[in-house]
């Protein structure tokens, strides 16, 4: 039986990563303050990416030994990789493909960790200066690529998906490669791996060669959500907010598949953002599609956007069940509007620039217990606000379920509490119990136990 671990130095592309001797001892640094550890967590995941799992424990636990060090030589750059997972190897040389994204995540940390220390430019006190940092950002991991009409669509959805609503995430990217769409996704398992399979083979009936498979991620969440071999593009934002912004500002279109509690956050997110009365002529298709058996989950959505954020937030995205064809057709039509649009207002093609995000969208939300209790989820707001309070909630619930920091916090204080207006206390806590009977919270086949308890006032 061969070695469960391996041993490796390896060296990155010779025009890139070449880091200064500063940036080599800050990631060297494994101090407070210092970006050691994190850049050793990101790699690990990359490097257990061939395992199916969002239990961030079990995939720490394995590999209690596993060190990563940046050693500077006289031509560059190499990374000592100790006990890593023998599944990242083939006859002991490291796949190319993880190769790579282990040299995206050296990029984009220590890309971030010198622009916050050195960069005036690099600023996050503002709107417009945290949508510069994340164009800043997007730009130096090589994501903005200028004069191309747009062909790039984001595709949402949960990692816990059964085979049949995987298969239907794979026949719709299949038809959007066929029309030379490019993938955006989160870059995990389930709705976001196979929507970039399908157009894979879709791209390769085409011949075409350069598609381009872009998975976004942040530091908190890749542990749980390892980026998928597929992905050719690998980016690290800093944060879930400005994860969520470099979608929409990269994107042309939207596609939500079935999912839990994250893929509700970002369904919450870009609603929010489109119920803005600024962006109400700004085009930016949203269709909501799963398979035949996903009738009554898209209902379930439905119903509770309705509830909570009322007719006009309903009227922001189309529903297309089990029709993969119809959802391209309707993305390449809504693409050319797109395109035309920003021919018109003389626009960029490669970052959305016209789209506002309101503060409430973009400063960082990181869940405690007392954040988590003091948010505001009455109906005395507007929809906008609501929007923004609601995605908050269940971002907390995707850090109870699936974050290190989270999952630890829950353990040693108990649930989140969530309080609020009873309705809308019962309409969430209806949607989640849903998520939970049709095991959409966690890929572990044992009983959920939630992470949080409501508190209905009034």
């Amino acid at each position: 039986m061969s070695n469960k671990f391996q041993n490796t130095v390896i060296r990155p592309n010779p025009t890139s990563n070449i880091l200064s001797l500063n940036e080599v001892s800050r990631i060297r640094d494994s101090s407070e303050g210092g970006i050691k550890e994190l850049f050793k967590k990101c790699a690990l995941a990359v490097l257990n990416s061939l395992e199916i799992t969002d239990d961030i424990r079990h995939v720490q636990s394995q590999y209690e030994n596993f060190d990563i060090n940046v050693l500077q030589k006289n031509r560059g750059i190499e990374l000592e990789i100790i006990n890593a997972p023998n599944q990242a190897f083939v006859d002991g040389v490291m796949i190319k493909g993880i190769r790579e994204h282990l040299f995206s995540v050296l990029r984009d940390i220590v890309f971030l960790d010198q622009a916050l220390a050195n960069n005036p430019d690099f600023d996050f006190s503002s709107n417009d200066l945290i949508t510069n940092a994340i164009f800043i950002m997007l730009r130096n991991a090589q994501a903005i690529k200028p004069g191309i009409e747009p062909n790039q669509v984001v595709c949402w959805g949960g990692h816990a998906i059964s085979d049949e609503e995987y298969e239907y995430t794979k026949d719709v990217g299949y038809r959007l490669g066929l029309r030379a769409i490019n993938i955006i996704t989160g870059c995990g398992p389930g709705a976001m791996k196979g929507p970039m399979k399908g157009a894979l083979i879709g791209q390769s009936k085409q011949r075409i060669h350069d598609g381009r498979f872009i998975g976004i991620t942040e530091p908190g969440i890749i542990a749980a959500e390892s980026p998928n071999p597929i992905v050719n593009e690998l980016v690290i934002m800093p944060d879930i907010e400005k994860r969520l912004e470099a979608f929409v500002r990269l994107g042309h279109g939207i596609i939500v598949f079935p999912g839990g509690v994250g893929t509700m956050e970002e369904i919450l997110y870009i609603l929010g953002v489109l119920l803005d009365e600024k962006n109400n002529n700004l085009p930016l298709p949203l269709i909501f599609t799963g398979n035949k058996d996903s009738v009554a989950y898209f209902d379930k959505i439905d119903r509770f956007i309705r509830n909570t954020l009322g007719d006009e937030a309903c009227s922001k995205y189309k529903i297309i069940i089990d029709d993969p064809d119809q959802v391209a057709k309707e993305l390449l039509q809504c693409m050319a509007n797109v395109t035309q649009f920003r021919k018109d207002m003389d626009d960029a093609f490669h970052f959305n620039w016209r789209l506002t995000i309101d503060d409430l969208f973009q400063q960082p939300f990181e869940p405690d217990h007392q954040k988590m209790a003091a948010l505001d989820l009455t109906r005395n707001q507007s929809k906008h606000s609501l929007a923004a309070n609601l995605r908050k909630a269940f971002s907390g619930i995707v850090t109870g379920n699936v974050k290190e920091n989270g999952i630890e916090a829950i353990e040693k204080y108990g649930p989140y509490k969530l309080k609020g207006d009873a309705t809308l206390c019962a309409e969430v806590d209806n949607l989640l119990q849903a998520f939970i009977k049709q095991r959409r919270m966690k890929l572990a086949s044992k009983e959920y136990k939630p992470c949080y308890e409501f508190i209905g006032e009034g």
